[in-house]
């Protein structure tokens, strides 16, 4: 059935007109059934839908039953992201190499892949029979939802066409209708990407002794999510420091602006039970960060371990059988055909599964499947549509209180702190996700003995003796999931002040009252903090103490913006000094043989504002320097000192040999500069860019590696001549609550839609690029007023 009426209009490319249209006077739209009623008037019948679009395309989706609102979510968003969403499902489906070819990579886990790889993987990882049962006894209001997405994405396919897609997908045969399996596939991907994502190439190369590793065979086990260039930041500011005594809340996600991960601006609304705006991901129906008129919550990749390892004995001589309490259990082969495009037969490999999961193999990290033990992985994340429960009870929660019994009775978050605030000011911080119940002294009991175990240790893989049932994750009454940690013994603090985290561990979540003895599995107590945890911290008590040059000494809206668009360098405070005394002592360095003068790079960085905003002169030297030095051993002065976590390690170690080795640093990254034939006094605006058609838009931020706040992880391009982002500041949004409600003002740093011929490719982009924020336009009355008010009406 076509729509009951749609208009066109700023936001409205014209191939997504689907019927007759009426535009009133001053761009506002009108319902061609009602004429003078605004959308925010019409009544909505059973089944009806109705989508409104305000500035920069975000869509304000209203309904009378969840169904119907998750139809009008899947609609929306197949408008602005077909191509990429219709993507993500080949690659879960298994198809990428059917379609794309071999050679070709994907994104999974935030890391590239190759096609036949990723194929591997998917066409072996998920268990639907399981998913099936979840969601059938999952929270039906949500069941709804994903019912009426698959069939709102299909209806905007169909009233379409393949022929009128946008470029990257028209006429394209992968582009299919969506099934609710599908919802499920893509739900588990993003559930799993801090664990068995993350070890797709481990799970994809292992092999018994005696036959051929896939090719992955060599790799080390895989980096933390919160080292691998994830992050956020998440602060929560209570009555006792806000400027009108209630809360507000800064989410500044760090993902990527180019695949699935990337977030979508909604706001959902099922009149008398359901209002809330923020962010969500292809696929997901629900607000993942977001506010409504009570609380306001934002997440940040957390420390936690989401899985262990089970080491198995092996029955002797027979790699393909394990000994659990001396009883044999097989170890299961699972052969794979992945159809490749251009090839006659298909590509086939063998993977092994236990009771536990996947076999994994990683050798340069000791994990070796050999004629004694073999090394599996048990996800805490698998099946967990627990997530789904509890960001659909945050949308209508009263405050953090209740939020954290969310949290606690679902355990359903999967690899992320919660930061929030509520409107009665309070600020809760918590870090209550899916986590295997491994105490540390389960762990003193338990863990596997091995030549690889002191760096298992070091490194927080938590691998356990599978030969003994005893070992398997501790089982708790308190718990909604058999075998993960409960709530209650995870960290959460509730305060009146502040609440602030940047992907370090709860310890320093408030430095006047850290978070201590917790278990090792959640994160460390007492280590030296990352440099955006410590610059944050440090700006939270310079607004305290009145020293950060900005009016008055409270927080709201503006000065949080101010503080996060600083961009101040922290990195270069510590060790700049000491750099351009030991640079002016010995200018003259040799990189490869090729001799480098400092002088004029070090007379640059003399100048530099010691900021990454866009006309900041000399942030590409320092950059190129600190991914070559941060990692010098004795690199600082002062030391680490628990007592002292937010001011140290500082300063530049006088040593004469860490000194030349930081000039060496500084020598190798202006040799580098200059083969790029790049200016060392280049504007950072100038280089730091997001190329949108013609315009080369100017992007202010940094690696958050050299302690900006503001991260933004870039790649240099050789073509563009420039640092192009790949992932970093994404969704931008503060929120003050207020007498009249909830205030809120963001900016989506690459638009909504991922299809470079929209309108909303590269339009917020510009808005990110002069530090403007815009306000969200939330109440029936802001939604009417807004000047490019369109209004689409559908019937599922």
């Amino acid at each position: 059935m076509s729509p009951t009426a749609s208009q066109t209009g700023p936001n409205v490319p014209l191939r997504h007109n689907l019927g007759r249209y009426l535009v009133g006077m001053a761009g506002m739209a009108l319902l061609a059934l009602a004429p003078g009623i605004s959308g925010a008037q019409a009544t909505l019948a059973a089944g009806e839908v109705e989508i409104r679009r305000t500035a920069h395309g975000v869509p304000h989706i209203r309904a009378m039953d969840r169904e119907s609102l998750g139809f009008g979510a899947g609609y929306a968003y197949a408008q602005d992201n077909i191509c990429l969403m219709a993507d993500q499902i080949v690659t879960l489906s298994g198809e990428r190499a059917k379609h794309f070819g071999a050679e070709g990579q994907t994104t999974v886990a935030f890391r590239p892949i190759p096609n036949v790889e990723a194929d591997l993987f998917f066409r072996t990882i998920f268990d639907m029979d399981a998913l099936r049962t979840a969601i059938a006894g999952a929270d039906q209001r949500y069941a709804a939802m994903l019912t009426g997405y698959a069939a709102g994405y299909n209806r905007y396919l169909s009233d379409t066409g393949l022929a009128a897609l946008p470029a990257p997908c028209r006429d394209a045969a992968w582009v299919r209708p969506i099934t609710v399996d599908d919802l499920l596939r893509l739900n588990e991907e993003k559930m799993i990407q801090a664990s068995a994502g993350a070890w797709l190439s481990a799970v994809t190369a292992a092999a018994p002794p005696g036959q051929p590793p896939g090719p992955a065979a060599a790799l080390a086990a895989p980096t933390a999510a919160q080292y691998a260039g994830l992050g956020s930041n998440g602060w929560a500011f209570g009555k006792a420091v806000t400027d009108n005594g209630r809360g507000l809340v800064l989410a500044n996600p760090h993902f990527p602006w180019a695949t699935t991960n990337r977030f979508y601006q909604v706001h959902l609304t099922l009149p008398g039970e359901l209002d809330v705006m923020g962010v969500t991901m292809a696929g997901l129906p629900g607000v993942s960060i977001g506010f409504n008129k009570d609380v306001a919550w934002t997440h940040t990749v957390s420390t936690d371990r989401h899985f262990s390892l089970f080491q198995l004995d092996l029955k002797p001589g027979d790699p393909m059988t394990y000994l659990v309490d001396g009883q044999a259990h097989p170890i299961e082969a699972v052969e794979v055909e992945v159809p490749v495009k251009g090839e006659t037969e298909p590509r086939r490999r063998t993977l092994y599964r236990t009771a536990f999961g996947p076999v994994v193999v990683a050798p340069a990290t000791g994990l070796v499947w050999d004629a004694q033990h073999a090394y599996a992985l048990r996800d805490a994340n698998r099946g967990n549509l627990r997530a789904s429960e509890a960001w659909l009870r945050f949308s209508t929660a009263g405050s953090v209180s209740e939020l954290q019994t969310i949290l606690t009775e679902t355990l359903g978050i999967p690899w992320v702190n919660t930061i929030a605030a509520d409107a009665e000011g309070q600020a809760l911080y918590a870090d209550i996700t899916a986590v295997p119940n491994l105490s540390d002294a389960h762990m003193q009991t338990c863990a596997a003995v091995a030549p690889g175990a002191a760096r298992w240790t070091r490194d927080r893989l938590f691998v356990l003796d599978g030969s003994r049932s005893a070992c398997d994750w501790a089982k708790d009454p308190a718990s909604p999931a058999k075998g993960l940690m409960p709530g209650s013994a995870m960290p959460a603090l509730i305060r009146e002040d502040y609440v602030a985290n940047s992907n370090d561990s709860y310890w320093l979540t408030h430095p006047q009252q850290p978070l201590v003895g917790f278990a090792r599995i959640i994160g460390e107590e007492n280590t030296a903090q990352n440099l955006r945890t410590r610059s944050g911290l440090m700006e939270i008590s310079a607004r305290l103490e009145g020293t950060d040059g900005l009016p008055g000494r409270g927080f709201d809206m503006a000065s949080v913006e101010a503080m996060l668009y600083r961009n101040k360098v922290l990195a270069a405070d510590l060790v700049l000094d000491d750099l351009l005394n030991a640079c002016a002592e010995t200018p003259q360095q040799v990189v490869e043989g090729a001799e480098v003068n400092l002088a004029a790079a070090c007379a640059v960085l003399a100048r530099w504002d010691r900021r990454s905003d866009a006309e900041s002169v000399g942030v590409h030297i320092f950059l190129e320097f600190w991914g070559k030095a941060a990692r010098l051993p004795d690199l600082y002065r002062t030391p680490f000192d628990p007592k002292a976590p937010v001011t140290t390690p500082t300063g530049l170690n006088p040593d004469p040999e860490v000194r030349a080795k930081a000039l060496a640093a500084l020598a190798a990254a202006v040799r580098l500069i200059e083969t790029r034939s790049v200016p060392l006094d280049q504007p950072w605006g100038q280089l730091h860019v997001r190329v949108v058609g013609d315009e080369r838009l100017p992007v202010h931020g940094a690696d958050g590696d050299i302690g900006v706040l503001n991260a933004q992880r870039s790649v240099w391009s050789d073509e563009a001549k420039a640092y192009l982002p790949v992932h970093g500041t994404s969704y931008v949004q503060v929120v003050a609550f207020t007498d009249e409600g909830p205030k809120a003002r963001a900016v989506l740093t690459y638009g909504q839609s991922a299809h470079p011929d929209s309108p909303h490719y590269g339009d917020q982009t510009r808005l990110y690029a002069a530090k403007t924020w815009w306000p969200l336009p939330f109440t029936e009355a802001e939604i009417a007023a807004d000047p490019a008010l369109t209004v689409l009406r559908l019937t599922r």
